[in-house]
């Protein structure tokens, strides 16, 4: 069995009739949509973790940022997260085809330290101390709550202190989520996935990343 697919008969045939639904409901009810089809994979696989055909006008992608996404996974890119709920919800079993580890250090002594000595957020601090690691370059960044860490990944990147293969952002909320995406696709430095406005979510950052695993194969 290709060890990116579902593991039972069941549900694979479960996953691929609701991709064919949504095939079907995007063009016969949502006007289509214009992305690749690499593109369209990784939105599609975010409708059916949401039910919200509105994804098909949320998602931006940088040129080719599929593409070099699956490229920086088959060589065992790490790929580090703003929240535990990301690396809990990868699976290990499609991690572990080309290596790849998530990291999440939002709750690590010296990040909640630090954040409590500076009053930063502790996904500031987590960012900073994956800098510090030395786990930044080359990764992909994956972002589904706090804007707060999507900015200041940005402002690393700016300054030449981080150099990412991929930003995925697509924070939640209503305090500078909209604004911190907005900075990301107003950038050019970095490959980027992003879905603009208030909606996201850490679970459309997990269905994002497995999209991309499914196509590095």
């Amino acid at each position: 069995m290709n060890k990116m697919q579902q593991m039972t008969a069941q549900g694979r045939q479960i996953e691929n009739n609701s991709f064919a639904i949504i095939d079907h409901e995007i063009e016969a009810f949502h006007g289509g949509h214009s992305f690749t089809p690499v593109e369209w994979n990784v939105v599609r696989r975010a409708i059916h973790t949401t039910g919200d055909f509105e994804y098909a006008q949320l998602f931006q992608f940088s040129d080719d940022a599929v593409s070099l996404g699956i490229q920086a996974l088959q060589i065992g890119a790490n790929i580090i997260t703003d929240v535990t709920m990301i690396s809990t919800g990868l699976s290990q079993q499609r991690l572990s085809v080309h290596g790849n580890q998530a990291h999440c250090f939002i709750s690590h002594p010296t990040v909640i330290e630090r954040a409590k000595a500076s009053g930063e957020t502790r996904a500031i601090q987590a960012m900073q101390y994956a800098r510090d690691a030395g786990v930044l370059d080359g990764a992909i960044i994956a972002i589904g709550n706090a804007p707060t860490a999507l900015f200041e990944i940005l402002r690393m990147v700016e300054v030449g202190e981080a150099k990412p293969a991929l930003i995925i952002g697509i924070p939640v909320g209503f305090v500078k989520a909209e604004e911190s995406k907005q900075a990301l696709t107003e950038q050019s430095a970095i490959p980027y996935i992003a879905s603009v406005g208030r909606k996201g979510g850490s679970p459309l950052v997990v269905s994002t990343i497995h999209a991309l695993l499914m196509e590095s194969v």
